[in-house]
């Protein structure tokens, strides 16, 4: 039996029905301490996924992972399309530090955490920006002082992405305030329990508090939890931001099927000869549906072209721009399908989907910001990508 055909079998018999629908409020599959399951077939979903270690398919057995070589975890991913199976589990657990720790951490620190993410255990966030310290990330100033085995951690983050529902944080501080910007910074792995750790939302425009503030102050902190060598903390961050850019390139596309744009604009703009009856959307659904798949199939070349299958390299920065860009526009396309009924905020004159899509609009404009605007984006591809001067 071929791999394709034993991962259909086991899908089959191992997904339930009401995940191979759209997620319901409150259904999230971030994980961690404090997660609830509303459905508790969503909990049977990841409990399966991560026993058979396909929430982190292509990471290594020994941690919990499904141990696939590319070509197993593509056909893994179709299968999933096909059935149109929701995500067992995401974050930046999977996306971010997972893959760091792979590459830079010790046997310790992958033994540690790698499985409890692959389990939905723990829920990471992300201590980078600072007040002062956005796009010229190198300048901040959080410091990490030695006493003993720990560090004892003061600064502040901003932006911190679910950091009112982690459950741990990876955080750059600075180690040595004398050497080079670039220098000096440390990459290290706290729990958000430890005393000190103080976590304020911030409200968004879309209504949403996915960001907040984090304030360490006298936070304690083992000295083993740093990842790679102390003040190289750069090089992981840089990398990590790469595992980063890539995931938030990624976000136009899901493995669930919803309602297509094009069955949306039938709805709302009507038909004609069974075709959507605007001539200006149809045109630009053509656009932007050309640019999704040459987008997809251009990822998929460079992760074939790959000579590790794993690691991103400096082409995330292209991937990142291109793919918030075009998530921009489909939720601009979707305005213009929708129309008034896009601009609601409340009330029973806007169905959940229409409110719900205004939120996602007004949320997709942070994508060309996190992770590295758009113009450092472009900065970065005419640099090492183009080898462009300064």
């Amino acid at each position: 039996m071929s791999f394709r055909e034993e991962t259909r079998g086991w899908l089959d018999a191992n997904c339930p029905a009401s995940v191979r629908q759209p997620a319901g409020p409150g259904e999230g599959t971030g994980g961690g301490r404090r997660a609830t399951y509303p459905n508790p077939e969503g909990k049977l979903w990841l409990d399966r996924m991560a026993e058979k270690g396909w929430t982190a398919p292509a990471w290594p057995k020994e941690y919990g992972g499904g141990g696939l070589n590319q070509e197993e975890a593509q056909i893994l991913g179709e299968e999933l399309r096909a059935i149109n199976a929701r995500p067992a589990h995401t974050g930046m657990g999977l996306s971010m530090i997972g893959p760091a720790l792979l590459e830079y951490g010790t046997e310790e620190q992958k033994l540690e955490h790698l499985p409890k993410i692959i389990r939905g255990e723990i829920w990471w966030c992300q201590g980078y920006s600072e007040p002062g310290s956005g796009s010229d990330l190198a300048s901040l100033q959080t410091k990490a002082v030695g006493d003993g085995d720990d560090y004892i951690i003061n600064g502040q983050k901003i932006w911190t992405s679910g950091a009112n529902f982690a459950d741990w944080m990876f955080c750059l501080v600075r180690t040595d305030p004398d050497a080079p910007k670039h220098e000096g910074i440390s990459f290290i792995l706290f729990d958000m329990e430890t005393p000190g750790v103080t976590v304020k939302p911030i409200q968004l425009i879309s209504g949403m508090s996915p960001f907040c503030e984090t304030f360490l102050d006298d936070v304690r902190v083992p000295k083993k939890n740093v990842v790679s060598e102390v003040n190289k903390g750069w090089t992981v961050a840089k990398r990590l931001l790469q595992y980063e850019r890539t995931s938030i390139g990624g976000i136009g596309g899901s493995s669930q099927r919803a309602k297509t744009m094009e069955e949306i604009a039938k709805d709302y703009l009507g038909e004609r000869e069974g075709r959507i009856a605007d001539a200006d959307i149809r045109d630009r659904l053509l656009k932007h549906r050309m640019n999704d798949r040459v987008y997809g199939l251009t990822m998929r070349r460079s992760g074939e072209e790959s000579s590790s299958g794993t690691a991103p390299t400096f082409l995330s920065s292209m991937f990142k721009l291109y793919g918030t860009e075009q998530n921009k526009d489909r939720f601009d396309l979707m305005l213009s399908i929708m129309g008034s009924q896009m601009l609601g905020w409340e009330g029973d004159a806007y169905s959940g989907r229409e409110l719900g899509t205004t939120r996602e609009w007004l949320r997709s404009k942070a994508n060309s910001i996190e992770g590295g605007s758009s113009e450092v984006q472009l900065n970065i591809i005419a640099k090492r990508i183009l080898g462009l001067p300064d």
